[in-house]
């Protein structure tokens, strides 16, 4: 349950009344698994952690380096060279000292995907590159664990949040691994758009209130500023949540 120390750090979210303590509680007690510790998996990480999310698993294979800093804003220049998943493990404990943080540096693969997932409540995509996404996806679908997909190219972003058997999946609208660019052009600022977007929708799913982006695709564009949302449906030949259907 809640200690005075929650209420009291947590105070003016549990004043919203759709959250309130029962909603925190949920939080507290939930399981996030973020996939990246880079320019989404940073921002996702501290406002996961700064809501109380109780739980929070953070893979990533990488090191830190003086590129990254311009969006990774979990690492700092006295962190290159480190491993990005501990630099990240750090900055979180001293954020928040009751959050779990779990860090796990190695690459997702088909073959591990199944455990690094097994108690998440939710999974957050906070990767860089199509393969990891439709590995992650796969697992998540035949899990019913909800994917909460986030992307970033230049000053576009995206967002949509997938639930399994209820909306379309990431391989419904990727479902052919598409070139890209060794290195992605990004403005620091706009994963942090997407992130904070995906952390809303994370809280929501877990406490249980407000619209999720399920079945919807949000837009940003950072050139103009303009938020657009469509409209999106599951493949009928999907070859991932189709074989759920």
């Amino acid at each position: 349950m809640l200690t005075e120390y929650d209420l009291l750090r947590y105070r003016r979210q549990i004043f919203y009344p759709y959250l309130g303590e029962e909603g925190q509680n949920k939080l507290k007690q939930a399981h996030v698994v973020v996939a990246g510790a880079g320019g989404l998996g940073s921002p996702n990480a501290i406002y996961l952690a700064a809501a109380g999310i109780g739980h929070l698993t953070l893979i990533d294979d990488d090191v830190v380096s003086l590129s990254n800093l311009n969006r990774q804003i979990l690492h700092y220049d006295e962190d290159i060279g480190r491993e990005k998943v501990i630099s990240a493990s750090e900055k979180l404990g001293r954020l928040n000292p009751t959050v779990q943080v779990r860090p796990m540096r190695l690459r997702i693969t088909e073959r591990n995907i199944a455990s690094l997932i097994a108690e998440a409540d939710v999974v957050v995509d906070g990767m860089d590159n199509f393969e990891t996404r439709l590995i992650l996806n796969r697992a998540c679908v035949d899990r019913g664990i909800p994917f909460i997909h986030g992307g970033v190219h230049s000053l576009m972003g995206e967002v949509t949040t997938i639930i399994p058997g209820k909306t379309p999946c990431f391989a419904c609208l990727c479902q052919e691994i598409p070139e890209q660019e060794e290195e992605i052009p990004v403005l620091g600022p706009l994963p942090g758009m997407i992130a904070c977007v995906q952390v809303m929708e994370t809280i929501k799913y877990l406490a249980g209130f407000g619209m999720l982006l399920a079945g919807r695709m949000l837009f940003i564009d950072g050139s103009d500023m303009t938020f657009s949302t469509i409209h999106i449906e599951r493949a009928k030949n999907c070859p991932v949540c189709g074989e759920k259907s």
